[in-house]
């Protein structure tokens, strides 16, 4: 049985987290040797209370964050739990422009973190005046070969259009486990949420994409909801069809 079915939740709870505060705070799971799952909440018009997924990948006791959490707040404690793991943060990066994917942007730029995004996703960042990240990835490279990071350990890769416009997914070659950020939908998904800047009928494309150059993927981490295997793939394009289909 796979270990994350199973997982401990190592939470860090705010000193001024009130009582009546509805959200559960920041979970971190490892999943993985080096990687762990930081697991963050908002509540979300339409959607209630809703989780959202990022990664923390180390590698020779340094850090690399793949999505902010989806507050300030929340950030904050993640940093202190790297801080506190004494792992040295060398950056982030954001896959698309959503809260759920930038809200700590701000915040780490203020602590001298770097921050990536795709230039399509600092571009629409700027359009909507939210901030935006100091650093800028191709996309020209990132539709072809991919783009590196953290010495090679991390591989950001824009295969199309779906959930956005400037959806990325990020790999790790060595462990084999690919973010799909919400390009990717969990198994417990019944729809495909939030659709008001996708681009649905590109989504299965973008999918197949990622089918064609990842077939030995371990473990998938989707933006929302449970991690999974290659079935989360299939998954999603079942669900852009449908959706097509009532569109």
């Amino acid at each position: 049985m796979m270990k994350f079915l199973f997982p401990v939740f190592i939470l860090i709870l705010s000193l001024n987290l009130s009582a009546d505060d509805k959200l559960p705070p920041i979970a971190i799971k490892q999943i993985e040797q080096g990687v762990f799952l930081h697991k963050s909440y908002s509540e979300v018009q339409g959607f209630g209370i809703v989780s959202s997924n990022g990664l923390i990948v180390i590698e020779n006791n340094h850090a690399f964050i793949i999505d902010t959490p989806w507050s300030e707040k929340d950030t904050e404690l993640l940093l202190a739990w790297i801080d506190n793991n004494n792992y040295q943060l060398l950056g982030s990066i954001s896959t698309h422009s959503h809260e759920d994917r930038t809200a700590g942007i701000a915040l780490l730029k203020q602590h001298n973190i770097p921050t990536y995004a795709s230039a399509l996703t600092n571009n629409i960042l700027k359009a909507k005046d939210k901030e935006t990240a100091e650093h800028v990835l191709n996309h020209q490279i990132l539709e072809q070969q991919g783009s590196l990071l953290m010495n090679g350990a991390l591989r950001a890769f824009y295969p199309g259009a779906g959930h956005s416009i400037d959806n990325i997914v990020v790999w790790l070659p060595k462990l084999k486990i690919l973010y799909g950020g919400c390009l990717v939908k969990s198994l417990n998904s019944k729809t495909l949420g939030y659709t008001g800047e996708a681009d649905i009928a590109q989504w299965p494309i973008s999918i197949k994409k990622l089918q064609h150059n990842y077939p030995d993927i371990k473990y998938i981490v989707p933006g929302h909801g449970s991690i999974g295997d290659s079935q989360l793939l299939a998954h999603t394009i079942t669900l852009t069809r449908s959706a097509l289909q009532h569109h």
